[in-house]
Parts: structure tokens; C-alpha cells; sequence
């Protein structure tokens, strides 16, 4: 391995972790990462820590937990001034490149009322050197593009309307506008190949953050992947028989339906409703959009490759979350269930441990302290995360965690949202936490609600068994230690200095200041 470090952070938008490995692993081709896997160790039993897009991102690049960011929802500032991989890697002497977006909602004590920052949600994390803005809502830049290459429509989101070959009435699955070497996925994959060449010859190694919006809806693709799997071969979702059976299980899921609907997963088709064939038409679409994300990243490991930096380059791919995709008849992210939160990791670090598989659980906040360890950066106070460091030379460390933890806010203090209505709950209790052990699922509510316990060795997820008595002791179990969790992971910004005589000091500087004064701090 070379004394040059380069980073390479790529994530896709709302990946399922079993496209990768698990129940449509076997249906989705994914060649190029499933090639990387080979060369990297990946994390089976990785977890979003907070949903949707903003929050999810907000924790991933700052390490830190929601509880402690705030970020809480689409919309939500994040303080100005929180560490993130962004502050921490320009300390190691890093330019920070964001090919794609973050969706950091900019934190307005520091920006003029007018400015435009504070006109979107979609806005860079502070620190990031804008490369290409490939946002949702807004991408200039790709509907340019598309302009220029002639493409003609009245309204942007025209652009993810699929088109019939024939010019009749659209099918779900009919290919999008676009062909496939102008989609979006090929369009920032084309950015970033043309842009990085010359920062190979940068003495101290680069750092980029590469995110691909897919196969975040509305779900269309381009051909061939439109229609390259065959929606009645896909395995059915997991699912009781109805609807309403499913949201017998507890109050929260209707109003979690009824948030997320299949109409608003494409464009075009309002009155959609969830048949098994729409059902399947949508999950094939899905896959096939996974299938093309796959692609370019091929393309991108394959540059670095040719270029000579495959090994002086530490390589993670991941999701912000997962995707509940007809699961529990859901859709979207706004869930408790596994589907939402689950995602693949993998991480190829130079020198490191190949083709290992480790099921511990991990967490998204992890990845930040992983990719400081590597480029030999602390790790700020303020992030929860812990380094994968371990894992990826081969080792078990001990004292790892025996859980994930989650987060969901489903408040809206502007509009009250359809859970805010239904189950009665106001800004301050519409929030859950979850806490995944080996076997069990605890959910646990802000507001006044029963909690949900899903046991893995039983019907799992298909089951709520909170209320059986055989199960109230590990009900009070992990309802305690999900307390403790909280306690043991409040924001440590500040807490660990101390003003003293001496000036500000903290744990780090203890060995140096012993003796100075005659005390320990």
C-alpha cells in the first residue's frame, strides 16, 4: 500500500440490504458489487440510526446519533457548527468533494433571510466542496444536460413520467424520457470520471463523497432496465393478507400507510392502487434501477483500477436507509420495520481483510470514525460512531455493541402530519426509538402508546408479542437498556473539557498536564 490516502465514500439512495444479500438477493443482478465484496469485508447486520433522507444523511456524515444532532426531519436545520466527515477531514488536510447532494437543511442564524440556502432542504453539509449539484428537487446541471442532448419537456418532473415506445397510454414500466447513458446515475458517474483524473497526482491524496440518487423513486428507469426482470418471477412482499390486519397490530401503522402510498412512488399515475401486479411491476422497476446503480459503480472502481489507485484507496459503499417496498404493505421509509432501516455496507481498505462477512451489528454513525481512523484523524468528542477499524484488519474487537439503535420523528411542527391527527400525539412525543438485539425488536414511543415486540426466533416482524407475559421480562430488559443507551450517548461536544487554572483541558492532553500544576485532570 502506498503512503497516499484516498477516501471514496459512495452512497446510494434507499437501498434495501437484501438486494445485496437476503430475500431478492437472488433476483437482482449486482456483478460489480458483489466483485467488490470479494476484495472488502461487509457488514451483514448494518442499520440506518434515523430516517428519512435529511436525518439519515445528517447522522451518516456527522457520526452522531439523532438525538443529539436534531436534524430530525426533511426540513429540520442542523446546527452550523456540528463536527462532521466534512470539518474533520479538511483538519487532515483534505478537500471534502461532494459529487451529488446531502440534503443538509441549513441552520438559518447564519444565513441572511433571502439567501437562497434557506430556500431548500437539499442543501450541501457545510465544509463540502460542491463538485456537481445533483439534487432531487433542483439538478441544473442534469436537466442541461438533457436539454442539451435535445430531450423536451414542459416540467422537470415530466422527466421521471415513463414513455410509451408506441405512443400509447404509459405503462408503469415503460423506459423513461431518457436513455440510458443520460439518466441520472450515468450523468454523475460521467461527472466524476471526467473531474478526478488529475487528483491522482495530488502528493496527499483526495477525498470524495460520490451519491447516487437511485433507486430512490419515482421509480422509472431507462432501458433495459425498465424491464429487465420479470415482475412474476420476484418473490411476493412480506406481508400478512390484508391491509388491515397489518395495522391491527398497533395504531401506528395505518396512519404509517396512509403517509406513503403507492401512487407517490411514480409519476403520472394518481389514482394507482396497491394490486399484486402494480405491486410487482414496482419491485421489478426497483431492482432494475439497483441493477443500473450497480453498473456505474463498476465503472468507478474500475477507474480506479486503471488509474493505480485501487490500493491507496479506501473505498466504502452504503445507503442512507432501506425501503419498505410493498413490505407489511408499506412503502417508503417511514417505518419500524427492518426493510427501512436495513442497509448494505462494504468497505475495502487497502492491505485489509478480504471477503469477510461480519454480523455484528454496525451502525451508520459508524462510518465517519472508520474513514478518520484510516487518514489518522481523531474522532471528534461529538460523535457516537465507533471504528470499524478492527473488522477490516481481520480482528474481533472486544466489548462491541450486542445492538443497533434507531430513531424516527414523525412530527411536523408546521403541518401536523396524518400520525400527529390520528394517534393524537403533538412536536415533543412523536418520536420512537428502536433497539435490535440478537433475537428480539423493541419499539418504544415518545407519546403515550404501547410499544412493539417482534421475537426472531418466533413469527419475528409478522408479530407483536409485547403484550404476552411469557416476554414482560425482556419487555422491561430492553426497554432498560435502550434508557441506558440514551444516558451513555447524550452530546459530548463540551462535557469532556474542563476549565481550569491551567486554561481548557481535555482527556487528551491528561499525560502532558500531569505533574504541571500536581494534579490530574
Amino acid at each position: 500500500m502506498h503512503d497516499k490516502r484516498n477516501v471514496l465514500f459512495i452512497i446510494t439512495d434507499q437501498m434495501r440490504a437484501d438486494c445485496v444479500f437476503g430475500a431478492l438477493a437472488n433476483h437482482v443482478d449486482l456483478p460489480h458489487l458483489r466483485a467488490l465484496m470479494k476484495d472488502s469485508v461487509t457488514f451483514t447486520r448494518h442499520f440506518s440510526v434515523t430516517n428519512p433522507c435529511g436525518p439519515s444523511r445528517a447522522s451518516l456524515l456527522t457520526g452522531q446519533y439523532a438525538m443529539n444532532h436534531r436534524s430530525v426531519r426533511n426540513g429540520t436545520p442542523l446546527r452550523h457548527d456540528t463536527p462532521s466527515i466534512a470539518s474533520e477531514m479538511r483538519k487532515a488536510g483534505y478537500l471534502p468533494m461532494l459529487f451529488g447532494y446531502t440534503d443538509t437543511s441549513q441552520d438559518p442564524r447564519v444565513f441572511d433571510a433571502n439567501d437562497p440556502a434557506l430556500r431548500s432542504y437539499e442543501f450541501h453539509l457545510p465544509g463540502f466542496q460542491e463538485m456537481v449539484e445533483m439534487r432531487m428537487e433542483m439538478s441544473f446541471p442534469w436537466r442541461s444536460h438533457l436539454k442539451n442532448k435535445g430531450y423536451v419537456f414542459d416540467d422537470y418532473f415530466d422527466v421521471f413520467k415513463p414513455v410509451s415506445p408506441t405512443g400509447d397510454a404509459p405503462k408503469l414500466n415503460d423506459p423513461a424520457l431518457y436513455a440510458a447513458e443520460d439518466s441520472d446515475t450515468a450523468f454523475l458517474t460521467d461527472r466524476f470520471l471526467e473531474t478526478m483524473p488529475a487528483y491522482a497526482d495530488q502528493d496527499k491524496g483526495w477525498f470524495a463523497h460520490l451519491t447516487y440518487l437511485r433507486p430512490h423513486p419515482p421509480l422509472v428507469a431507462p432501458t433495459p432496465y425498465n424491464q429487465m426482470y420479470d415482475p412474476a418471477k420476484l418473490p411476493n412482499p412480506t406481508r400478512h393478507a390484508s391491509a388491515q390486519a397489518e395495522d391491527a397490530l398497533h395504531p401506528f401503522f395505518a396512519p404509517t400507510r396512509a403517509n406513503s402510498t403507492v401512487a407517490g412512488f411514480v409519476e403520472g399515475f394518481p389514482e394507482l392502487e396497491p394490486t399484486d401486479e402494480v405491486v410487482a411491476t414496482l419491485r421489478s422497476i426497483y431492482l432494475g434501477l439497483a441493477t443500473e446503480v450497480d453498473h456505474h459503480i463498476g465503472r468507478v472502481v474500475q477507474f480506479l483500477k486503471d488509474s493505480g489507485q485501487y490500493d491507496n484507496t479506501l473505498l466504502v459503499v452504503t445507503a442512507d436507509h432501506g425501503e419498505m417496498l410493498g413490505d407489511h404493505h408499506s412503502w417508503g421509509k417511514m417505518s419500524v420495520y427492518d426493510a427501512a432501516y436495513h442497509t448494505p455496507l462494504i468497505v475495502r481498505m487497502p492491505g485489509g481483510a478480504e471477503g469477510a462477512q461480519i454480523s455484528k451489528p454496525t451502525e451508520s454513525i459508524d462510518i465517519v470514525p472508520t474513514i478518520l481512523n484510516w487518514v489518522g484523524q481523531p474522532a471528534h468528542d461529538a460523535m457516537n460512531g465507533m471504528t470499524l477499524m478492527p473488522f477490516l484488519e481481520g480482528n474481533l474487537p472486544e466489548n462491541w455493541r450486542k445492538y443497533s439503535f434507531s430513531e424516527l420523528d414523525f412530527a411536523d411542527p408546521i403541518a401536523p402530519t396524518l400520525w400527529q391527527k390520528t394517534l393524537g400525539t403533538d412536536i415533543s412525543d412523536s418520536c420512537l426509538g428502536i433497539l435490535r438485539d440478537d433475537r428480539f425488536t423493541l419499539v418504544q414511543f415518545g407519546a403515550d402508546l404501547p410499544p412493539l415486540l417482534f421475537d426472531h426466533k418466533g413469527k419475528g416482524e409478522m408479530e407483536n408479542v409485547a403484550e404476552r407475559p411469557e416476554f414482560s421480562q425482556v419487555l422491561t430488559q430492553m426497554t432498560q437498556e435502550m434508557l441506558r443507551h440514551r444516558m451513555r450517548h447524550m452530546d459530548k461536544t463540551l462535557s469532556n473539557w474542563m476549565i481550569t487554572s491551567d486554561g481548557p483541558l481535555h482527556p487528551s492532553q491528561l499525560a502532558s498536564q500531569v505533574g504541571k500544576s500536581g494534579k490530574a485532570y
